[in-house]
């Protein structure tokens, strides 16, 4: 991980995505760039077409004004840790805000976006699109996070699946530096056909060769959703990094998230590490 990209936001008070990136930049010695919309991305919905024109200037010069603020605030910051730092400054652009962002982040090692909440910036089509438009995996960070980054306990989750062993593969960096890892595996029903061996070995057994010691966990999870039982199992375990699979496809250039990943990304209160 030596090549960071961040989404900044206008206001400081939503500055979660930006503090957790200086913390990971600063862990892995890493370049971090930060990217600041100037323009309509991420704004409420004007109705444009009924908005006269010197409106619309308005609304776009402040939201410029408010993107080179935040600009300002991500070199000031950076400077203070010594973080080597670039920045990207969008304004006006034929594409829209997520499809730029990917443009951007496909050239990074990781993405780093806050979560959509109801009072802050709705990040939802970019962080869909750094899942899904890049080749390359993406931390979001709640909004409610207050702390820089952990790694004293780490939970992959664990289907078997292609994007989990992505997942894996791709937060490796992180995995090697972490105090314990834990493989979980979460199954549909407690009444499942016992399996020839346990749920998770062979992926532990990778683990170990790249130097990663891991604990294996299977939990059933027959009256509650998947992404409740990852989250409860978390909080119970005192996670600090989620790693999972992101599960969705695109139908025609409109980015779907899976059931579980739309979910945890609705309702996390701990970064996930997502790769697809």
């Amino acid at each position: 991980m030596k090549d960071l990209i961040v989404k900044l936001e206008h206001d400081k008070s939503h500055d979660q995505a930006l503090s957790f990136a200086i913390s990971v930049a600063e862990t892995f010695n890493a370049h971090l760039a930060g990217v600041a919309y100037g323009n309509l991305a991420g704004l409420p919905d004007y109705g444009m077409a009924g908005v006269p024109g010197s409106v619309v200037a308005e609304i776009l010069a402040q939201s410029e004004q408010a993107a080179r603020t935040a600009l300002a605030r991500f070199h000031a910051v950076a400077g203070r840790n010594g973080i080597s730092i670039s920045d990207h400054l969008v304004l006006d652009t034929g594409f829209g805000a997520a499809d730029t962002f990917a443009s951007f982040a496909r050239h990074y090692d990781l993405s780093i976006l806050r979560q959509t909440d109801d009072e802050g910036p709705d990040n939802g089509l970019i962080i869909e699109a750094a899942l899904f438009n890049t080749g390359r995996p993406a931390i979001i960070v709640p909004y409610i996070q207050s702390e820089g980054l952990k790694l004293d306990r780490v939970l992959c989750c664990w289907d078997g699946g292609a994007p989990a062993a992505r997942a894996v593969n791709d937060a490796l960096p992180f995995l090697k530096r972490a105090g314990t890892v834990e493989i979980l595996n979460v199954t549909r029903s407690k009444d499942e056909t016992p399996q020839r061996e346990i749920r998770g070995m062979e992926i532990a057994n990778h683990l170990a060769r790249h130097d990663v010691q891991v604990e294996i966990e299977t939990t059933s999870a027959p009256d509650r959703s998947i992404a409740d039982t990852i989250l409860s199992h978390a909080a119970d375990k005192s996670a600090d990094l989620i790693v999972m699979g992101g599960y969705g496809h695109s139908r025609l250039r409109e980015f779907v998230l899976g059931g579980v990943t739309r979910d945890i990304l609705r309702s996390m209160t701990v970064p996930a590490f997502l790769s697809r």
